[in-house]
């Protein structure tokens, strides 16, 4: 995950963590979704309402990237409770690569985000 998307997330929940809800309000949990288009390619998106939001993509009104891919079909959700952890979900099943994706839908065991190679660093005394 890149060090923004982590630096936004942690205000987030820092934020989330601080805020007072009245007694006996709920919130409405927040879901992460997987939608395959008209093309084979997956979408990943959040939401707090999945039906609506899919209703909304295929109506063409939810991201530029299904309008353009339609038709769409819900092929996965997990919910995953406050609006800062959806999006550190999204964020981490954005990371697999399509294979991981595919096991996740059919509901094999998550592999790990792919690794990038670590980059080299050297020392002064190194570079002599």
């Amino acid at each position: 995950m890149k060090p923004k998307y982590r630096r936004m997330l942690r205000g987030m929940k820092i934020r989330e963590e601080a805020a007072s809800y009245p007694a006996g309000a709920s919130e409405t949990p927040w879901s992460l979704y997987i939608l395959r288009c008209g093309d084979g390619s997956l979408y990943t998106g959040v939401t707090t309402d999945i039906e609506r939001r899919l209703k909304m993509h295929r109506e063409g009104k939810a991201s530029r990237y299904t309008r353009t891919h339609l038709p769409v079909e819900l092929v996965y959700r997990e919910e995953c409770g406050s609006r800062s952890a959806a999006l550190a979900r999204e964020c981490a099943v954005k990371s697999l690569s399509r294979e991981g994706k595919e096991r996740l839908i059919l509901g094999g065991r998550e592999p790990q985000p792919a690794k990038r190679k670590p980059e080299r660093t050297y020392s002064k005394e190194s570079e002599r």
